[in-house]
Order: C-alpha cells, then sequence, then structure tokens
C-alpha cells in the first residue's frame, strides 16, 4: 500500500511520524515522504528538520494520503499556496483515503474536500476549521465517507492504527499497538478540553489565540 505524507515547513514532527511509525511497522505499507521541493523541511519548533524525498512532481497518486498539522500561525502557508492545495486535491482523485492530523484538516478544507462534513482538529483550530465551512466535532477520530480527520497531534497514532485495522484487520493493527508499546500512562489527565482545568485551558486559548495572529516567520 502507498502512504504519501505531505510536508511543509513548521510542520508538527509527531503529526508525521506517529503514523509513519504505524505504517511502518506493518511492513506492508511503502510510505513517502512528499513536499514541493525535495530537501529538508524546517519544524516548527525550529529545532530539527525532516526530510522529503519525492517532490509533488513525483508523486502523483497514493492510497493514502496524510496532512500533518503543524503549530499556529504556519497552517497559513500551505492554506494559501494553489501549488500545494492543488496536489491535495489531485492526490485526492487517486485516494482510498484522504486524511489529516491536527490542523491538517485546515488545509484539507482549505482544499474544499471537508465543505459540509464532519471532522476533527487540535481543539484550537475549531473556530477557522468551522469558518472553512466544516463542522468540527471533538471525536478524537472522525471519518466522513474517505475522509479521515485525527484530532490534536497524538491522535495521528490512532487514526493510523484504525486505518490499519480497516486495510488489514484488526489482528495486525492490534499487532502494531504491541509493537510500538502504544500503551498511554501520562502522570495528568489533561489531554482533552472535557477533563482539563478550566483555568488552564482559557490559559492556553490566549496563547494559541497570539499564536495564531503572527504572520509566519520560517
Amino acid at each position: 500500500m502507498e502512504i504519501a505524507i505531505l510536508l511543509y515547513d513548521g510542520i508538527t514532527a509527531l503529526d508525521a511520524i506517529g503514523p509513519y511509525e504505524v505504517f511502518a511497522a506493518t511492513q506492508q505499507c511503502h510510505v513517502k515522504f512528499v513536499a514541493k521541493d525535495k530537501g529538508l523541511i524546517k519544524l516548527d519548533s525550529k529545532m530539527g528538520f525532516l526530510h522529503a524525498d519525492y517532490s509533488f512532481s513525483d508523486i502523483t497518486s497514493a492510497d493514502i494520503l496524510i496532512v500533518p498539522g503543524c503549530s499556529p500561525p504556519n497552517f497559513k502557508n500551505p492554506m494559501n499556496d494553489e501549488t500545494t492545495l492543488n496536489w491535495i486535491r489531485n492526490i485526492h482523485q487517486t485516494t482510498k483515503w484522504t486524511t489529516s492530523v491536527c490542523n491538517g484538516s485546515l488545509i484539507l478544507s482549505a482544499a474544499g474536500l471537508l465543505k459540509g462534513m464532519k471532522a476533527t482538529s487540535h481543539w484550537g483550530s475549531f473556530d477557522i476549521l468551522q469558518s472553512l465551512g466544516t463542522i468540527p466535532t471533538d471525536e478524537r477520530v472522525v471519518r466522513q465517507n474517505k475522509m479521515v480527520t485525527a484530532a490534536g497531534v497524538s491522535s495521528g497514532i490512532d487514526m493510523a492504527l484504525q486505518l490499519v485495522a480497516w486495510e488489514f484487520g484488526d489482528d495486525l493493527s492490534m499487532g502494531v499497538q504491541l509493537i510500538l508499546e502504544y500503551d498511554p500512562q501520562p502522570p495528568f489527565d489533561t489531554g482533552s478540553v472535557q477533563k482539563a482545568p478550566k483555568p488552564l485551558v482559557e490559559d492556553i486559548k490566549k496563547m494559541l489565540q497570539a499564536f495564531s495572529e503572527k504572520e509566519p516567520d520560517l
């Protein structure tokens, strides 16, 4: 199975690497990192890079497309880049599954692929998602026909495991989960707005809003 993972400057590493590790562990998938141009791709942390081995012109089809997210305001660049949006639209015509992680769903929405559909994203991006004609939902993984969206960052692992189950069966997906020892036991139960203390939620909302209002500096 051919998996194309979109890369662009300002990407959040785990959004791409989480699904990559899941699909790679199946030993039945060929995962390709694709960007407008081949080469190093800056991470949102500015502390490292991913490498795109393929350019848009190299990859014209895929069984699964994954559009990772990023820290705000970096999503503005791919959302406003017609070359990127056109590549997504073209690949989407060939896919069995078109997917996103975190606010990668904003990019899919900007490409016109989620209009009128339910989708998820990082909770801090729900207002933008809605403004693009998509219906936000706080489910961790949302499927609408062949569109599959995952919530914030770590949920990309959950989404990839679900896709493996749909494509190859529950046994392989469970095996991959065991290989990765994906058994989250965080020290705090604050991983969603429903569980986190309200003052903490408000503080993070303000921080994310301030970031979103900036222009990307990558």
